[in-house]
């Protein structure tokens, strides 16, 4: 089996210690080296090519947003940020990184269960694609478009997304205007995350988007997101429409929250008026509730291999027979608005 080189990229000389000790655990990974900042990584990176770079944002010389800005272009190596810094994660993402993990406060913290969770990532981001491809080119002069006439307010978009997703779900958002109906989104993310990300995606598109809490009404031109280690479920509110549920009930898939739950929801709330699309991300959570989309009347939507950072989750679906269309992300939203302008 060949192994995965791995190679560290932080400041502080006890976190690489620390992490380096963690993963000589794992007979499929090989740390090919550790680097205090930049500049000791590049050499590295030359020398060696590994497969994974783990990185920290806050170093001195050159912090890891920049070195990634700079790295991507000629070296689109698959990175997991490190970081203390919650606010600092979507622009590392931004930048090209595929994944995130946050740092422990200290020594004391769960240094095991960090270490294991650092190590499932590692294993996503080595059989991640990294075409890197520059934002600020793709979405020069971005033309915003909505539904063609008027919005049916029983038409609901569901999206379910993990490694990768982030971006991929910006890139859809990014192109609508207000005329749309009501999405609902999860994507795999801890708590208190979720709650800047919408903050984000509020910010850089035309959409109304938030974190979700029970009793949010779905409606036309808003974007609920599933907040961090609480699975959101789609339900007939009492005001006439659809609402959203937010709970704490067991993880399904390994995963809360679940994109398979949204999606069953979605299938017995809005039937033949609800629409899944399944982005990438690695594993088969939401393949079934696609499917049950597709069952009950709905329109289903998967994003191809070429184009997404893991074909895990997009592959599961198709293979199940729950993906109706496959495409690359950047015809996702012509894709999304034909549609719902001819429905």
């Amino acid at each position: 089996m060949e192994k995965i080189k791995v190679l560290i990229i932080d400041d502080s000389l006890l976190f690489r210690g620390t992490l380096s000790k963690g993963l000589s655990r794992y007979n499929d990974i090989e740390l090919v080296g550790v680097a205090s900042n930049p500049f000791e990584a590049r050499d590295i990176i030359l020398e060696l090519k590994p497969d994974v770079l783990t990185l920290d944002v806050e170093m001195p010389k050159m912090d890891g947003i920049k070195f990634l800005r700079k790295l991507m272009p000629q070296f689109p190596i698959p990175t997991i940020v490190v970081s203390s810094l919650k606010e600092s994660v979507f622009e590392a993402m931004d930048a090209g990184a595929v994944d995130f993990i946050v740092k422990p406060q200290d020594s004391t913290g769960d240094v095991s269960s960090f270490v294991s969770d650092i190590y499932s990532k590692i294993k996503i981001a080595s059989v991640a694609k990294l075409p890197f491809r520059r934002r600020s080119l793709v979405n020069i002069e971005l033309k915003h478009e909505g539904v063609n006439g008027h919005v049916n307010p029983r038409n609901l978009v569901a999206i379910g997304a993990s490694t990768g997703g982030t971006e991929a779900i910006f890139s859809i958002l990014s192109k609508f205007s207000s005329n749309m109906p009501g999405f609902v989104i999860t994507q795999h993310m801890p708590a208190g995350f979720t709650g800047m990300y919408a903050e984000r995606l509020n910010k850089m598109t035309n959409l109304n988007v938030k974190e979700a809490k029970t009793g949010d009404m779905v409606e036309p031109g808003t974007v609920l997101i599933a907040p961090g280690d609480y699975h959101m479920r789609v339900v007939v509110s009492p005001k006439g429409g659809y609402s959203v549920v937010c709970e704490q009930t067991n993880k399904v898939n390994g995963h809360r929250p679940s994109v398979d739950v949204l999606f069953n929801s979605v299938a017995e709330t809005a039937g033949r008026n609800g629409m899944g699309i399944i982005l990438t991300g690695m594993g088969n959570d939401g393949a079934k509730g696609l499917k049950k989309i597709r069952d009950f009347g709905g329109y289903t939507l998967g994003q191809d291999e070429r184009s997404s950072i893991v074909y895990g989750m997009p592959l599961a679906a198709y293979m199940l027979g729950a993906v109706m269309l496959q495409l690359p992300l950047y015809r996702m939203s012509d894709e999304i608005i034909r549609k719902l302008s001819n429905w």
